[in-house]
Parts: C-alpha cells; structure tokens; sequence
C-alpha cells in the first residue's frame, strides 16, 4: 500500500510550502506514524521559519518540518524489538548513531556524529499525516494521555523537565520563570506539579502574561519593565527564589532570573539565543549561587516524565491556545511566529477540536 499525504517545508522567508509527498515503507527497525498532533516549537520560528540559521549537518535540508509529532504505528519494518502496530507513540525528535556515549546515555541531543539527525531539520518531521521514524526513537504514549499531550512532551516539556529536575524542585521553593512563551508556561505547569509553592512569571509582552495568568499557572504575574526585579523580589518579601528558570533567551530576562535567585540558589536557562551580561562576584560568586545550562532531554527520562504526567493528572495540551488543520499550516507559524499565543498545534483525526 502507498501512502501519500502533503508536508509542509519552511522556505526561511517567514512561509510555508505545502508539497506532495509520497511515504516508503518503513525499513529494518523503522515504523511508519499516522501523524495525529504536530506542534510547533520556538526553535522553529527562529532558526527555519523566519530564517535558516543552521550550518552544516545542523542546517535544515528542506525536510518535511515539526519535531513535535505524536501519532499511531500502523505499520513496522523488519527487526522491531518493542513496538508494534497500533502503539500509540511520541517520537523523540533526534536520531542519533546510537552507539556514542551521548546516544548509549539516551542524551541523542548531544550527539556528534555525521549520522545525527534531527526530523524536521534533517530528516522528514511530523507536518504530514505520515512520517517515518527510528524504533529507538520512540516513546509509548499511554492512553490517558492525548496525542496532543504527547507532542509537546516530545520538545517543550522534555526540555523543562530536565532542567527542573537538575536544579531539584520541591516543596521548599519558590520559583521564578522568565519568558512566558510555550515553554515557560510549561515550565510554570511542571514546576508546580513537582510542588514548588509559590510561582512567579515574568515576559515583555503583555498577551503572553495574560494567558499565563488566565490558565491560573502561577501566584503572580508581571510584565518585564525597569521595575522587574523590584516587582518579584517583593513576591517573596525581598527574600528572592530558591530556583529560577530562564525560558526568554534574552539578555535582561536571564538577568533578572540570576539576579532574583536568592542566596544559595539554582538557576536553569533553557532559552536559546541571544545573549547575557553580568558581574559574577555580586550576581553569583558572593552568594554561592549556581547556574545550569539543560538542553532538550533523554529518552529515558521523556518516558519518565510521561509517567509522571499521568501520576500528577496534568495535560500538556491545556496550553494549546490554537489548533489548526495542516491546509492552513501557514496561518498556523504565522500566529505561533507573532509569539502572543500559547501553544500551537497541527492536528489530524480525533484531535481535531
């Protein structure tokens, strides 16, 4: 059987192609997806969208985009040890070699071989109703969970939860985040999931600090101005956070997130881009504080984080604000690419709302 299906490629000049695509079938150790929910992540709009800032094997070659798919096997290559037809799946969104420290670490992210790549970038993603993947790039979606969940744990709340879990969230802490696009307010959800108390966001733009209040994802709010550290250093009486999460990519919200953390603290920047000055005695040294760089996650702890998301009874797919069918996928990286909307989802099927 052919299966055949539109994709949809990013040019770089701020639009989207639809073509034609025709889908093989699935090789040794490979499944063919039936593509239920693709969203669309920051590093899109930033480095494929707008502009194709990659080089060399890391630069897009004009694949089919979205890292973020989620979907059901409906059939397997030879050679499969796991999975099978009918499994509902996230696909972890590189595909390493598989045999370098980093890939036998399930950290595919960080691997530096010619063979890497990354679907969406370097091989065909999930903006289509088909797409093939890797068996060892998958994660088991539980039924408890949407399709739509398991897109967004597939980049964005992989990416958060690594980085809330190095810097050891719990009860005791306060926590700030700065940038309040998708994935900080995935950082705000997860944070208070792992029962961090008090919850404090901050972005520059107005309709992002909106949604953010409206989901009821933290105690306080505030949009960025030249009072900003006044303003959340008074949420915990000028005491400071216990953890800080960096999601802007900017330089005056990674300042405000080390220079908010309290004595002792730990902060996370997860935010791409830009850059960042600062003074490391006063804003680091003298308070003993210490900064972590997370970069996406592993497989073994993506799956882990889908058992947890069903244990804390949340659902990633509350931060879609809009879901659009792929013949208007441009319609879609366009709102996504104005940047004051929550999440934005390619859907198919049943996860058309």
């Amino acid at each position: 059987m052919t299966y055949k299906s539109q994709g949809a490629f990013l040019p770089g000049n701020s639009s989207v192609i639809l073509k034609d695509v025709e889908f093989r079938k699935p090789g040794h150790g490979e499944v063919l997806i039936k593509v239920k929910s693709s969203t669309i992540c920051g590093s899109d709009i930033r480095a494929i969208y707008r502009e194709h800032l990659g080089k060399g094997p890391e630069k897009y070659q004009n694949k089919i985009a979205g890292h973020e798919p989620a979907g059901q096997i409906i059939e397997c290559g030879e050679g499969m040890k796991r999975f099978k037809k009918g499994d509902r799946v996230v696909v972890y969104h590189i595909s390493g070699c598989g045999c370098c420290y980093d890939c036998r670490r399930g950290y595919m992210i960080s691997c530096k071989s010619d063979s890497r790549a990354a679907y969406g970038w370097q091989r065909d993603g999930g903006m289509s109703e088909y797409m093939i993947a890797e068996e060892k790039d998958l994660i088991l979606l539980p039924d408890e969970l949407t399709y739509t969940d398991g897109a967004q744990i597939a980049c964005g709340f992989g990416t958060v939860y690594e980085a809330l879990d190095r810097i050891g969230i719990c009860g005791n802490d306060a926590v700030l985040v700065t940038g309040l696009g998708p994935v900080g307010l995935a950082a705000l959800m997860l944070a208070k999931a792992m029962g961090a108390q008090k919850l404090v966001g901050t972005d520059t733009i107005k309709e992002r600090c909106e949604i953010a209040k409206s989901m009821g994802l933290a105690d306080e709010v505030f949009v960025s101005d030249a009072d900003a550290l006044q303003n959340v250093m008074k949420a915990t009486n000028n005491k400071g956070f216990e953890k800080a999460v960096d999601c802007s990519g900017h330089t005056l919200g990674r300042q405000l997130a080390i220079r908010a953390t309290r004595q002792w603290g730990k902060m996370a920047m997860i935010g791409e881009g830009g850059t960042v000055e600062f003074n490391p005695s006063p804003d680091i040294i003298h308070d003993q504080k210490t900064i972590f760089g997370s970069w996406v996650t592993s497989t073994w702890k993506m799956e882990e984080l889908v058992e947890r998301i069903v244990r804390w009874g949340i659902h990633p797919e509350d931060l879609v604000t809009h879901r659009f069918t792929l013949s208007k996928v441009s319609e879609a990286f366009s709102l996504m690419a104005e940047g004051k909307c929550g999440k934005v989802a390619i859907v198919f099927d049943e996860e058309i709302k």
